[in-house]
């Protein structure tokens, strides 16, 4: 199996892993990181010139690159919303344990007498 065929596969796999709703998130992020450490040393590996076959794989991998380019884009986007609620409820929880932490001072005077 060539490094193009492999790269491929790696590929493949990974969106298929991204695809799936199965797995834990978790489990998800390790194994999508050993997949593109992976697929980098492939990279290294590929280099032209390239057979027919190797090349019609080139333009799929295109076309399923991008694919995966948007599931990690949306995996992203999933965590971060996560990380921003949670950090919400932190705070929230926070101003119910001290609320007179973070008072305003807009408004307030202090009087002297004369």
């Amino acid at each position: 199996m060539s490094a193009v065929e492999t790269f491929y596969a790696h590929t493949a796999s990974m969106v298929d892993l991204l695809e799936s709703g199965e797995i834990d998130r978790d489990e998800k992020i390790s194994a999508v990181e050993m997949l593109l450490e992976k697929r980098e040393g492939l990279m290294a590996a590929m280099v032209p010139p390239y057979t027919e076959k190797e090349q019609i794989l080139g333009q799929q991998l295109i076309s399923l690159d991008q694919k995966l380019t948007k599931l990690l884009s949306s995996e992203l986007a999933g965590i971060q919303r996560d990380l921003k609620g949670l950090n919400e409820k932190k705070e929230s929880n926070m101003k119910y344990v001290n609320p007179y932490q973070n008072m305003s001072i807009d408004g307030m005077f202090y009087d002297q007498r004369k």
